[in-house]
């Protein structure tokens, strides 16, 4: 595996919660923040690979009809403008 490095600066509370984390986790802040950032970019990277199958070959146009038809329907109790 290549690496690279990043100068990163960190609000300090962030930087002494995520040590924190990390000692707990017996692991070092480097180790930490990396895998920190691993998670996120999976998650992000699953959640548009998820969306995209969902939405499929649909266009913004074929809401339309739908929304036409919620526009008609009151809102719930409590969620009105």
């Amino acid at each position: 595996m290549s690496k690279a490095s990043y100068p990163l600066k960190l609000p300090a509370s962030v930087k002494e919660a995520a040590a924190r984390l990390a000692k707990e986790d017996g692991v070092s802040l480097n180790q930490w923040i990396a895998v920190a950032i691993a998670q996120k970019i999976g998650v992000v990277e699953t959640a548009s690979d998820f969306l995209k199958r969902r939405a499929g070959k649909a266009r913004p146009s074929d809401m339309l009809p739908f929304l036409d038809r919620a526009k008609r329907e009151a809102p719930p109790v409590g969620d009105e403008l």
